[in-house]
């Protein structure tokens, strides 16, 4: 059995109308690739210092299913948004 891929993000979004973008955008890849939200935004702490006002857990069925969503053509148009609304730290990881 594959372990699950995770993506996760640690994000500064800049300007909300075009990250909006992003969401709706992305949307298409994430069903696709069967995309799980584990985290979505939501209240946190940042007790060793900041890390962006969103943050995102998204699991896959397995690793290799999460590197083919982020290079999918799908995922691909919508990360043009995310790169223009915000910056922050991505790391794809398998996990349990």
């Amino acid at each position: 059995m594959d372990k699950k891929g995770y993506w996760i993000a640690l994000v500064d979004v800049r300007d909300p109308e075009v990250y909006k973008q992003y969401i709706e955008a992305n949307a298409k890849a994430f069903a696709k690739y069967g995309a799980k939200f584990l985290v979505r935004a939501g209240r946190h702490a940042d007790p060793e210092g900041p890390t962006g006002n969103r943050h995102v857990v998204v699991e896959f069925e397995s690793y290799d299913r999460a590197v083919a969503c982020y290079e999918s053509p799908e995922y691909q148009d919508a990360l043009k948004f995310r790169l223009a609304a915000s910056t922050g730290h991505f790391v794809i990881v398998e996990g349990a």
